[in-house]
């Protein structure tokens, strides 16, 4: 699991059938100071969230897992918005 932040949409008028209805964001992967990390990328959104949104999300098959079609072709999905972040320092 891994923070992003949303930072766009993407309109695909065609894809796969079993990701019809489902909401495709892109986000920017952050490290754990809350700071850019490579190159964004897309994700299916499974929370509603939206630009701005601070997000944790998930890769691989694990991905796919997070939707109600489980057989679905995606590498990343939008698992949870989050609230707050606490990082206790030494």
């Amino acid at each position: 699991m891994q923070l992003a932040r949303i930072i766009g949409t993407v309109v695909a008028t065609t894809k796969d059938k079993a990701l019809e209805g489902s909401k495709i964001l892109m986000i920017q992967p952050l490290t754990d100071k809350l700071k850019p990390s490579g190159a964004p990328i897309a994700a299916i959104d499974t929370v509603q969230a939206g630009p701005g949104d601070l997000v944790y999300w998930i890769t691989a098959r694990e991905a796919a897992l997070a939707l109600p079609n489980t057989f679905v072709p995606i590498d990343a999905a939008i698992t949870g918005i989050v609230d707050q972040v606490n990082v206790e320092t030494e």
